[in-house]
């Protein structure tokens, strides 16, 4: 378990933070930003479950009609435009930016973490709910929609770890300049549920779009919104996978789906 590298990255951060180098205030900026990444990242997380699970029919927008379908319109959009452009070259530039002084760039990883669960929080806290319900599973049927939608989390929750959960979480950032180290990213992830298809992540958000017990107008437009953003926008991820990795990618990209997992083997397909 030890020699595997997804336990293996974060262990070695967690010691290098145990034994930090001297340099008080690099200590406390590097501390100070993983309790804010942490802490946006859980509020961002919770709130999403919560808003989700509900259908979207209670939260803390209250914005008068018709104008909050340009509001929660904005919402939508702000997270993936603002989530696709600060993971391009460009983008990246910004981020390791937006901290001023000679950190910026080994903060990088935890500033994207902050910025995407404040986006989170943000559309989940600030929508404006329709008032209008279509449909609010009862007996069995709550309890069979509860169980998938849990499922969905806990494979979301996998997917993260095998893509690297230093980088997801924020971590990788400030645990880095707590150890005074140089940010190590994963190598393309290629374990756990990414040997069954190249997108766990996106499939699985996009499942926790489906399977709510609670049905609204806010849930479908936020479904529809979401799962076309989760189908199109790794086809950009996929672009720099290929600049980055070559011909490694292209041959995982041969023999992997791209989110769909094969319901039979090469073998079985041959004969």
């Amino acid at each position: 378990m030890w020699t595997d590298p997804r336990i293996a990255r974060l262990l070695t951060l967690i010691s290098g933070g145990l034994r930090p180098p001297a340099g008080v205030e690099r200590i406390v900026l590097a501390i100070g930003m993983g309790a804010l990444c942490h802490t946006v990242f859980a509020a961002g997380v919770l709130a999403m479950i919560v808003a989700i699970f509900f259908g979207l029919s209670q939260s803390l927008g209250t914005v008068p009609w018709p104008w909050a379908v340009l509001a929660n319109g904005a919402l939508i959009l702000q997270f993936p435009l603002a989530h696709s452009v600060l993971l391009t070259e460009r983008g990246r530039r910004l981020l390791a930016r937006l901290i001023p002084g000679p950190h910026g760039a080994t903060l990088a990883t935890t500033t994207y973490a902050i910025v995407a669960s404040t986006q989170l929080l943000a559309l989940f806290a600030l929508w404006t709910p329709s008032g209008i319900v279509w449909a609010r599973a009862e007996g069995a049927a709550f309890w069979l929609l509860t169980t998938a939608y849990g499922a969905s989390w806990l494979i979301l929750g996998k997917a993260s770890f095998d893509a690297g959960a230093e980088v997801q979480s924020g971590a990788l950032g400030w645990m880095s300049l707590l150890a005074r180290i140089r940010p190590v990213f994963p190598d393309m992830p290629v374990q756990g549920l990414f040997r069954l298809i190249r997108q766990p992540i996106y499939l699985a958000f996009a499942l926790t779009l489906w399977t709510p017990p609670v049905w609204t107008p806010d849930q479908l437009a936020l479904a529809v919104s979401f799962t076309a953003y989760c189908v199109l926008a790794p086809r950009l991820k996929e672009r720099r996978f290929a600049a980055r990795y070559g011909a490694q990618f292209a041959r995982y990209r041969a023999r992997v789906p791209y989110m769909l997992p094969k319901l039979t083997n090469d073998r079985t397909n041959a004969q």
